[in-house]
């Protein structure tokens, strides 16, 4: 089959796509889908790179979110038939050892993926394989965060730093949906534009003004008499950034974060937190009632995943820059076919 592949930690170039990669096999427990689509994430890029104290088996077929067509059954599997569609789970199926999906075994960029039958999910024909394979890493990440964990209610004011990707935008849609007051934060004005016609009501470009104080502007600076601010502010940048999210966050407000993308050495000024009462909330990954919830968000049609683009398998090269260099509006994919 074709695959892209990497047998090294490296640059974008240790990615090569082959066309005999040993097609997979399905083993008791386990089908093969033929991939619909598959879609990049940063997990995907730290993974080719390397991650401290992360082994990686080489070679490897990266790609954690996917969506296919069952086309092999193994022994040992109830529930599930040659030719169902199906959304793949990369998190590892409750009681198996931790393996990670494009991380610890072939993921989905190739013709086909072998993955565990307890890690599928119903696909419904009314949903497409490349708006299916958008939600996993990104989408399911921001559900938990913004409703599970973050609590977003109808009315509150909430700041997004890093909006316009794939975690970001699905963040701005689900606090619209809820009814809330979105302040959305990009690197580009063209990137602000989409926000805004996805439903972000203010924007603000922090390449060209201080975001704090911009933020400032538009809700008010917080004050320990309960006024200014923003209820709620999701920060999964990280480093210098962290100071002054929190100097946006009103009285009694939270923040909430689900990563570090620049850095995990947080500049803080712990003065502010207690003072305004700020709860620091930490989420990760997602659970399968959450994932389902989202897909069930968007076969209903309140909710349509933000894709920037879909290229075929031997672009993946453009793909990872695509991401690396920060061009995309939402999520890029990738399709074998």
């Amino acid at each position: 089959m074709r695959a892209a592949v990497i047998r090294e930690h490296g640059d974008r170039d240790v990615t090569r796509v082959v066309r005999d990669y040993p097609d997979p096999q399905a083993g008791p427990g386990w089908v093969v889908v033929r991939v619909g689509a598959t879609s990049l994430n940063f997990h995907d890029i730290f993974t080719r790179r390397g991650m401290p104290g992360i082994r990686i088996p080489f070679p490897l077929i990266v790609g954690s979110d996917l969506a296919g067509e069952i086309v092999e059954v193994g022994q040992n599997v109830s529930g599930w038939s040659l030719g169902d569609r199906v959304l793949v789970d990369p998190l590892p199926c409750e009681g198996t050892e931790w393996k990670f999906i494009g991380e610890q075994f072939d993921g989905g960029r190739a013709e086909y993926c072998a993955v565990h039958s307890e890690q599928l999910i119903n696909l419904p024909d009314t949903v497409s394989y490349e708006q299916a394979a958008s939600l996993p890493l990104a989408y399911a990440t921001a559900y938990r965060m913004m409703l599970t964990r973050g609590g977003v209610k109808a009315g509150e004011k909430v700041l997004i730093l890093g909006a316009s990707g794939g975690v970001g935008t699905c963040c701005v849609l689900l606090a619209k949906m809820v009814g809330a007051e979105v302040i959305a934060c990009a690197s580009s004005d063209a990137k602000l534009d989409r926000l805004g016609e996805i439903g972000a009501d203010h924007l603000v470009n922090y390449k060209q003004v201080n975001m704090r104080k911009a933020v400032h502007e538009i809700v008010g600076k917080p004050r320990v008499t309960r006024t200014g601010g923003v209820d709620l502010a999701v920060n999964y940048t990280g480093g210098k950034t962290w100071k002054d999210t929190l100097r946006c966050v009103g009285f009694g407000g939270r923040m909430v974060t689900c990563g570090a993308t620049a850095g995990y050495e947080e500049e803080v000024d712990c003065r502010y937190t207690w003072t305004f009462e700020h709860s620091i909330i930490g989420s990760d990954g997602w659970t399968r009632d959450e994932l389902v919830a989202l897909l069930g968000m968007v076969e209903s049609g309140d909710l349509d995943p933000v894709i920037d683009r879909v290229l075929p398998l031997d672009e993946i090269h453009e793909a990872e820059r695509l991401l690396e260099d920060r061009e995309v509006f939402g999520k890029v994919l990738v399709t074998p076919g």
